[in-house]
C-alpha cells in the first residue's frame, strides 16, 4: 500500500508568525487535535487544540514555542507503523517530512484506518477466532499449523492482549469448519476467549450441566 497517496498537501502549516488567534479560529473550522507548526518552511512541530485555547490570542505562535510536539512520520512509512504513531500521539493528524527532514503534509487518521479497513483481515470473510496461552507457551508457527491442519488460512492475526504472563490473540480464519478448529486449539491447551455457535465441546458442557442439574433436583 503507497501510504504516500494519502498525503494531504493543500492545506498550508501555520507559520510562526501568525497570530494565536488565527490558529484559534483554523481549529475551529476543522475537526484536528493538532496542527503542524513550520518556520522558513521548516517543520518544527504540532500544536495541540488544547494548548491553543489557553494562550493569549494577540500574540504570535512563535512566542509559544515551547508547547510544540515534534512526532511525524516519513512519507513512506508502512501504514502500520504510521497507525501505531497515531496511538502513541492522540492526535488525528499526523505530520509527514521527506528523507531530508522537509515538510511536505500530513496524514488524516480516518485514511490510514480506511487502509486497514482494505486489508483481507478485515475485508475477506471468514471466522474471527480468539485464543489465549501463557506468554512462553505459545507460538505463531503452532498457531499457523493448527489452523491449515484443519484445511484453512490465517488472513491475519496480532496480540490483542498481554496481562500477568498470559497472551490473548486474535486470528481471522478464512471460511472453514471452525468446531474442528476450535477442539484442535483445545487439545493444544489453548483457552478460547471467542464465543462460536459452532462449539460442539460448549454445547456438550451445557447438556451435561442440565443433566447435572435435574438428577440433583430428583
Amino acid at each position: 500500500m503507497k501510504t504516500n497517496l494519502y498525503i494531504v498537501r493543500e492545506i498550508e502549516p501555520f507559520d510562526t508568525t501568525i497570530k494565536v488567534k488565527e490558529a484559534q479560529i483554523h481549529f475551529n473550522e476543522l475537526t484536528y487535535t493538532h496542527f503542524p507548526v513550520v518556520k522558513d518552511g521548516v517543520y518544527l512541530g504540532c500544536v495541540s487544540e488544547a494548548d491553543i485555547r489557553c494562550l493569549e490570542s494577540e500574540k504570535e505562535l512563535s512566542e509559544y514555542l515551547y508547547t510544540l510536539e515534534g512526532f511525524f512520520a516519513r512519507e513512506h512509512d508502512n501504514w502500520l507503523d504510521i497507525l501505531e504513531s497515531f496511538a502513541q500521539r492522540q492526535s488525528n493528524i499526523m505530520p509527514v517530512l521527506d528523507s531530508e527532514n522537509k515538510y511536505i503534509g500530513f496524514f488524516e487518521l480516518s485514511d490510514i484506518m480506511n487502509l486497514f479497513n482494505e486489508t483481507p483481515f478485515l475485508s475477506e470473510p471468514g471466522n474471527v477466532l480468539i485464543v489465549e496461552k501463557g506468554a512462553l507457551d505459545y507460538s505463531f508457527s503452532e498457531i499457523a499449523q493448527i489452523v491449515e491442519s484443519n484445511n484453512a488460512k490465517i488472513l491475519g492475526s496480532f496480540i490483542s492482549e498481554m496481562e500477568n504472563d498470559v497472551v490473548e490473540i486474535t486470528i481471522k480464519i478464512s471460511d472453514s469448519d471452525i468446531n474442528n478448529i476450535v477442539q484442535t486449539f483445545r487439545r493444544y491447551s489453548y483457552n478460547i476467549v471467542s464465543n462460536h455457535q459452532e462449539d460442539t465441546f460448549l454445547e456438550n458442557l451445557k447438556e451435561r450441566s442440565k443433566y447435572l442439574e435435574k438428577y440433583l433436583n430428583m
